[in-house]
């Protein structure tokens, strides 16, 4: 083995990653409001950048300058008044906000606080009210007990149980419940309900009734299975969460704004990228004069920087939208009979067919339809939903949310008396041509939220 220092040129093949590229990658990766987000901070960093239609394009150094000469500063120092600077405001006119339109919910706190002022005079009872009322979940339920209550207000325990009982005949009913057993009895209190077999039920046979063993009920309580059946689609029909219903602080409004719209125009599909999810960014044109004009080299570096850098982001925005478009064509190409025919017809996709068919690497597609969506004829879809695996069947591969799509109107159209079991549901598809296994059919099942045969019976 030979030892020592040398000096040797080598050629090696290496990738790479440049601060562009890791830009452009990111920027493929962002969902639409990410997007806005990311464009919003660059702007603010790079002047030269401006939205599309934000000025007129016919804006120049000379006409800029002029526009500020033009300016009468005396007329316009005259709208303001010497104290507060503020504009003045014509009080005649009818005022349009669309402040006037909104309506606030009322929080289910708010809610309780106003039936507590109607119900309670006694300062002291008040002042235990309004603490247990803060004690309240946003399901409803009291989190406190009556003697931690009574600990934390140096009150007597007694106390708080009668303001709780109080509590508990307010509206919504099932308010203040300590537990879901307690908060089913005060909904039938509310209702007038006084049946024992019903009670019964709810104290003791919950469990019993969620995993629908109506015989065993039927068989301890010597009732008749109709009426176990009756009982239990009663309980099921109170309300286990009764704050449910009232806004609360942490609620926050979900929307999906489209980043692809897909319609049916005169017998063919038209795909249009949504621009509103991809902003269009253009060159300042008042910079990009300067950058021509400016004799100073620190600020012809500077502008030239940020030129190179605006128009890059420019290009990686344009590219994604490009790729964006791309993946749906192929998609569409894939599963057009998906959407002239609906779910039973979409076929297994994987990220590779995609990738081969437009060009690119399996990695590019996957961070293309991440979080991005479409609005088609037939609703709005994530593009991840279209990427299916595939089951062999006699007349091909079907994939799996066609089958499960089969499965759900099979069990749709069954006879709830006696419901279809896994290995039946097996055997039926078998007629369709799908091969598949009773364990398949459990996980597909769950995956739906369908109960087993036992869950589904009614009597």
């Amino acid at each position: 083995m030979r030892l020592g220092f040398d000096l040797t040129l080598e050629q090696a093949q290496k990738l790479i990653m440049t601060p562009e590229l890791r830009q452009a990658i990111q920027i493929l990766q962002f969902t639409g409001q990410e997007l806005w987000q990311y464009v919003e901070k660059q702007m603010e960093d790079n002047p030269l950048l401006e939205l599309e239609n934000k000025r007129e394009n016919e804006e120049n150094i000379e006409a800029y300058d002029n526009k500020l000469k033009e300016v009468d500063w005396k007329e316009y120092s005259e709208q303001y008044d010497d104290i507060s600077y503020r504009n003045t405001i014509n009080r005649d006119e009818n005022e349009n906000t669309f402040e006037n339109y909104v309506s606030a919910r009322t929080s289910l706190k708010e809610h309780l606080f106003f039936q507590l002022n109607l119900s309670i005079f006694d300062k002291k009872l008040k002042k235990i009210g309004e603490f247990i009322i803060e004690c309240i979940d946003r399901n409803g339920y009291l989190i406190n007990s009556a003697s931690e209550i009574a600990e934390q207000l140096s009150v007597e325990v007694n106390l708080v149980e009668k303001v709780i009982k109080i509590i508990q005949t307010f509206e919504p009913a099932g308010i203040c419940a300590r537990n879901l057993k307690e908060c089913l009895l005060l909904q039938l209190e509310a209702k007038g309900v006084n049946n024992p077999d019903i009670r019964e039920i709810i104290i003791n046979y919950l469990e019993d009734v969620a995993q629908n063993r109506l015989s065993k009920i039927s068989k301890e309580l010597n009732i008749s299975l109709k009426s176990v059946q009756w009982i239990c689609d009663f309980i099921k029909s109170l309300e286990p969460k009764p704050g449910r219903g009232f806004a609360h602080d942490s609620d926050e409004v979900k929307y999906i704004i489209p980043d692809v719209y897909l319609y049916y125009v005169e017998g063919e599909y038209v795909i249009q990228v949504n621009d509103s999810s991809s902003p269009r960014l253009i060159i300042n044109n008042y910079y990009r004069q300067l950058l021509s004009k400016s004799s100073d080299e620190s600020t012809m570096n500077f502008l030239n920087d940020r030129l190179n850098s605006a128009m890059w982001l420019i290009k990686s925005i344009e590219q994604r939208r490009m790729t964006i478009y791309k993946v749906v064509e192929s998609i569409l190409k894939y599963q057009i009979d998906f959407f002239e025919k609906g779910t039973k017809s979409l076929k297994p996709l994987t990220l590779k067919d995609i990738a081969e068919e437009i060009g690119v690497h399996e990695s590019t597609v996957s961070r293309a339809t991440n979080g991005k969506y479409i609005q088609t004829p037939r609703g709005l879809f994530e593009l991840k939903y279209f990427f299916s695996s595939g089951i062999s069947s006699g007349d091909g591969t079907i994939s799996s949310t066609s089958i499960k799509s089969i499965i759900k109107e099979i069990v749709e159209n069954e006879n709830p008396k006696k419901p279809l079991s896994d290995q039946q549901i097996v055997k039926i598809l078998k007629t369709k041509n799908i091969d598949i296994s009773r364990r398949t059919i459990a996980k597909y099942r769950d995956e739906l939220g369908i109960a087993s045969s036992s869950g589904r019976r009614r009597y």
